[in-house]
């Protein structure tokens, strides 16, 4: 069946906040929000419960469990049980709770930039301290690439870190992490008694011949140590309805999420359950479409970059629709995000939100009609050839 991801769809004028923060003169390249319709049955199944005609409170679909923990088994032989999944309106709202649940006032989360900024700000609200270990970047001629110090990760971890944060694939460098890596991660958590966050939101998001490793796979002691976050809302361009996902096998970390979420945290819609129940279980033909045409837009974006932006660097992301550029041997005299938003009219997100080593960065989207993706990087150009730093090919 084909798929049509290069008509533009309309989005001014409907509340989106991606398209209408800025200026109707921006093309909004920030927020990793997709600008692709989502799936025909995923549609068909909103327009189904709006027809039923009533909007109360919702419990989730016994069968949404069903399909969740089959998927999961499918995709990475990965046992769950409906039991162990916990539901929750955002991974953002996730990723707070358990920094409210896990440790006391005064003990340390750990993550790696750079991050995505919920990371970096959501341990100082529940008065924790964010402690940060940067990734090690390589050149490889205009092409960045990015690793993790596993010795420097282990001396990262001390007796008041309670909890660590990672992103698999990295938001926002596109890394998806070999299994090795996952495991001396892991490895060195237990033996810290460090709980493990793992934010797998964008895990169906790969990229090429890119294949995705769950940490909690890796064996049953780790999977006890680790929360798993998951959701539709990236993979099937879902994000304003609000059902994340969190397996959890411990049941003791299940009742203290409970407790920490207790009158603060809402119920998913039920809008939200069974655009999820529609996604997961009728998704998959898009998805996979979907995916090798992100691929080919990474292609083409990133050649675009070495051909014609020739001062810029970027990453070749493995999973994700998030470019990753490198801005500081332009002529740009200060922010990058401010000069391509006020010299080329497009609004990427400021690296420097990102903490450690996103200074002089910008974060580009391009899950986008290749329309808009060549608008985008076509405006991007001329601004920079106007300062001297980007090639007139």
């Amino acid at each position: 069946m084909p798929f049509d991801f290069d008509t533009i769809v309309p989005r001014r004028g409907i509340g989106s906040a991606k398209w209408e923060l800025y200026p109707e003169d921006v093309l909004p390249m920030w927020v990793a929000d997709m600008d692709f319709r989502s799936p025909e049955p995923v549609i068909r199944a909103l327009h189904e419960r709006v027809e039923q005609g009533t909007f109360g409170y919702a419990v989730p679909p016994a069968q949404l469990a069903e399909v969740i923990c089959a998927r999961l088994a499918r995709l990475y032989d990965w046992t769950v049980t409906p039991e162990e999944i916990v539901y929750l309106p955002s991974l953002v709202a996730a990723i707070n709770v358990l920094c409210r649940a896990i440790g006391e006032p005064g003990d340390h989360v750990l993550t790696l930039t750079p991050a995505y900024p919920p990371f970096l700000s959501a341990p100082a609200n529940h008065g924790r301290v964010c402690d940060t270990l940067e990734l090690s970047c390589t050149r490889h001629d205009r092409i960045l690439s990015y690793q993790l110090d596993l010795d420097a990760f282990a001396g990262a971890l001390h007796e008041r870190t309670r909890l660590f944060l990672l992103s698999n694939p990295h938001n926002p460098v596109g890394l998806a992490y070999d299994a090795a890596t996952l495991r001396a991660m892991a490895e060195a958590c237990l033996r810290n008694g460090t709980l493990i966050c793992s934010d797998e939101i964008h895990c169906d998001l790969l990229l090429g011949e890119t294949r995705h490793i769950p940490l909690a796979t890796l064996g049953p002691e780790i999977a006890a140590q680790t929360i798993t976050l998951l959701s539709p809302s990236k993979s099937f361009n879902l994000p304003g309805l609000g059902c994340g996902i969190a397996v959890v096998p411990s049941a003791e970390l299940r009742a203290r999420l409970a407790r920490a979420s207790a009158g603060i945290v809402p119920y998913v819609n039920a809008m939200g359950f069974a655009a999820a129940l529609a996604a997961f279980s009728q998704g998959d033909p898009w998805l996979a479409a979907l995916r090798a045409y992100l691929t080919a837009n990474r292609d083409y974006y990133v050649q675009y970059l070495v051909e014609r932006m020739p001062q810029l660097r970027t990453t070749a992301p493995e999973a994700t629709y998030l470019g990753w550029i490198d801005c500081r041997e332009t002529a740009i005299d200060g922010s990058p995000y401010r000069f391509f938003l006020e010299q080329a009219k497009v609004a990427l997100s400021d690296g420097a939100a990102f903490g450690a080593g996103g200074a002089g960065f910008v974060r580009l989207n391009f899950g986008c009609p290749r329309a808009l993706l060549t608008e985008g990087l076509e405006r991007m150009r001329a601004a920079l050839a106007r300062t001297g730093s980007a090639s007139d090919r």
